[in-house]
């Protein structure tokens, strides 16, 4: 590695700097490229020279690179293989647990010379058990031997703060810390993005003291510091980009769509057998102000499972296609397509065969596209669509095929929108003349501040209200490998809910044919059941025709089959034909089948806490009782369970989200992928921050409206550059 006096510029490659191979490694295992990069590759946590980390949190990291700070208790060179073979064992401490390394060969002199008892070092390596036991095998080390001569100096080596970096099997935390150090005083460069009545206003150190603190801090009121300036940074620099997208979008114009008095909006509200709740009441108000406005509505409607967001939608939709335009609904699968296009033609009766024998005056065609379509159909839709004959389409992603055109795009409703790209979305709103009106809806709770941070270009409805008749649903944890009759009895209750005359979900992970093989799963330290592969669709459907559902109707609906067979089974499901379905997580949203009261979730452990409370909700939509059982055959201490009990012990999603969120962190914010992928901030936690990022809404809205294009701000449209590459900034400009 290459350590020069040379002050690297922030945008300058590493190489030039670190050399070719270090900055190979940088580049390739953690996504680091320039200097700039690598002062924002912030440490995970701090050791401190005079006091030993904890190793008891090593259980739960099998198989990943660590980094400790601890005690040599003991080193003995052990002989195998008569006497051909030697194997270095140390043991590690930090007084309250205990940590084996093992050296081999002719790796062992080095160590045994470097490791005595009692003295300190950091060790890093990827831990694993053998014999049961926790060790790190051929673990890099750095010894922390104090070497100063007085008191005072001892004391300070003692104290000072050792930073602790996400680091990987090619280099180790401190060989990173090196490299830190040697682009360090390039930090006295970097721009400010904080306006400075902002910075001053909430008491902010300046960045370039943010960055050398972090890295290098004196004191844990160092790290403080920093740490408060940097979730500034992220959060404010955020809210600028999606103020400046909300701004934009406040300027292009958009056709006014207004009901038209005793038209189809109010045949089909007089014709309702219910009353709207006072939520759907508030909401729909929120919408149709959006819609008579000169300007494109952009709203994320999201709400309870069952709260009614699809009557939402479609009074939207009537209003629209009262004013003369369209409207298109776009389901992110086939079955989901399906099922909007049948309950919204059913609730609207006579109303959704204008044009057709019967079908009423006022009336509009509701017409269905997707991919499996056979060619006549198909002809006729576009058909429809481009003569302005459909007032509303419903459909996947065909509908955003070139050949698709509408006479007068008017609204756009995306259902899931974390299911669809950006480019998908984008395709669609361009068939409209002028822009038109988009409704986002999401089936998931989302907590305020991550509506925000995600969706902060959108303003924000909620549906929080069930409707009238709705029943309460009871989630029960089935634990099948301790408790196996607990299972037995999951059976009985379905065969019983079916005898009663409703109907029954089962839910499996998988769907179980040739090409649907489990991939291979990185071992987890949770529990042996881990280790087997999910249970398919295909083989407990099968099962259970054999065994304990015997003599009832099973079923099975996955994503593979062919779609006149999905539709097929879902209608005869539908019409209580078929009593018991066993189902991937295709019937995760928008499926209504009010007679189903019962369903068993098995593996259900393998499934998110947000996806558990969708799939819950597909049941209790009738008058009766709904019953969920979380079947899983992790053990009771496991955080899998953990997540199980989170869910039997609440309905309410926004809670839910709230725990799913804090469990798998947030993904990537600005870009089109979900949690689980290397988020974007590095220093903000969405849920632990909310009044920051609230605060930083704030001003971003004050500053873009002061001046849009930033042209005052050079530090702040620099940073902006930097957050928004290529795909990000298509993110914000598609929407």
């Amino acid at each position: 590695m290459v350590c020069n006096e040379h002050v690297p510029a922030l945008d300058e490659d590493l190489k030039k700097t670190l050399g070719p191979a270090t900055a190979k490694v940088l580049a390739e295992q953690l996504g680091l490229h320039t200097a700039l990069d690598l002062l924002h590759h912030y440490p995970r946590r701090y050791a401190g020279r005079g006091e030993l980390t904890s190793l008891a949190e090593l259980a739960d990291q099998i198989d990943e690179h660590v980094t400790v700070v601890a005690q040599v208790a003991d080193a003995r060179i052990l002989t195998f293989n008569g006497g051909r073979g030697k194997r270095l064992e140390v043991t590690i401490t930090d007084g309250s647990g205990r940590l084996q390394l093992v050296f081999f060969g002719a790796g062992v002199h080095k160590p045994h010379k470097d490791l005595l008892p009692g003295s300190r070092a950091m060790f890093a390596g990827k831990v694993s058990k053998f014999n049961h036991k926790l060790q790190l095998a051929h673990p890099a080390y750095e010894p922390l031997g104090a070497d100063a001569s007085d008191r005072d100096a001892a004391t300070a080596f003692a104290g000072q703060l050792i930073p602790i970096y996400p680091a990987c099997a090619k280099l180790e935390s401190w060989k990173i810390a090196k490299c830190v150090d040697a682009v360090l005083p390039s930090a006295q460069e970097a721009v400010d993005p904080l306006p400075p009545a902002l910075r001053e206003g909430r008491g902010l150190i300046p960045l370039p003291e943010a960055l050398l603190k972090i890295h290098r801090p004196g004191t844990k009121a160092d790290i403080e510091d920093a740490r408060q300036r940097l979730k500034w940074d992220e959060a404010f620099v955020l809210q600028v980009a999606l103020a400046r997208r909300r701004h934009a979008d406040s300027q292009l114009p958009a056709v006014p769509r207004r009901p038209a008095p005793g038209g189809l909006l109010d045949s089909f509200d007089a014709k309702l057998p219910f009353t709207l709740t006072e939520g759907q009441q508030t909401v729909s108000k929120e919408i149709f102000d959006d819609l008579a406005g000169e300007h494109p509505m952009h709203r994320l409607l999201q709400g309870e499972v069952g709260s009614g967001k699809t009557m939402v939608a479609l009074r939207a939709m009537l209003a629209v296609v009262d004013s003369g335009g369209q409207a298109a609904m776009l389901a992110p699968t086939e079955v989901l397509a399906q099922q909007h296009h049948r309950s919204i033609t059913e609730m609207m009766g006579e109303l959704a065969e204008g044009g057709m024998l019967g079908g009423s005056d006022q009336g509009t065609k509701v017409v269905l596209l997707t991919g499996s379509m056979g060619m006549p159909a198909r002809r006729q839709a576009l058909l429809d669509l481009v003569t302005g004959e459909a007032g509303i389409v419903i459909g996947t992603h065909a509908l955003i095929e070139d050949k698709v055109q509408f006479h007068d795009l008017g609204l756009v409703v995306v259902d899931e929108q974390h299911r669809f790209g950006v480019e998908q979305r984008d395709a669609l709103r361009s068939k409209g003349k002028q822009p038109p009106h988009l409704l986002v809806m999401t089936a998931t709770p989302i907590p305020r501040t991550v509506a925000m941070t995600v969706f902060g270009d959108l303003e924000t409805s909620v549906l929080d209200q069930l409707p009238a008749g709705r029943s309460p649903i009871a989630t029960h944890v089935v634990p099948a490998k301790d408790k196996p009759h607990f299972l037995t009895r999951a059976w009985e209750r379905v065969r019983e809910e079916v005898e009663n005359g409703h109907q029954a979900y089962v839910v499996c992970p998988r769907i179980g044919d040739a090409e649907d093989e489990p991939k291979k799963k990185k071992a987890s330290a949770e529990d042996e059941a881990e280790k087997r592969p999910p249970l398919a669709v295909l083989e407990i459907a099968e099962q259970l025709t054999r065994g304990p559902l015997a003599g009832l109707s099973v079923e099975v609906l996955h994503g593979r089959m062919d779609p006149a067979d999905k539709d097929d089974v879902m209608r005869r499901f539908a019409a209580g034909d078929v009593k018991v379905l066993v189902a991937t997580t295709v019937i995760e949203v928008g499926v209504n089948v009010p007679n189903s009261t019962v369903m068993v979730i098995m593996d259900a452990d393998r499934f998110g806490v947000s996806q558990l409370h969708q799939l819950r909700g597909r049941v209790g939509r009738g008058s009766a009782p709904g019953l969920c059982l979380l079947v899983s055959e992790m053990h009771e201490a496991s955080p899998a369970r953990a997540r199980l009990a989170a869910v039997a012990a609440t309905l309410d999603g926004f809670e839910l989200s709230r725990i799913d969120l804090e469990q798998r962190r947030e993904g990537d914010v600005l870009g089109q992928a979900q949690s689980g992928v290397r988020s974007s901030l590095r220093m903000l936690a969405v849920i632990e921050d909310e009044e920051v990022i609230a605060q930083a809404r704030e001003e971003a809205t004050r500053v873009v409206a002061a001046d849009p294009e930033l042209e005052r701000l050079p530090g702040l449209r620099t940073a902006l550059d930097a957050l928004l590459d290529t795909e990000r900034e298509q993110y914000l400009d598609k929407g």
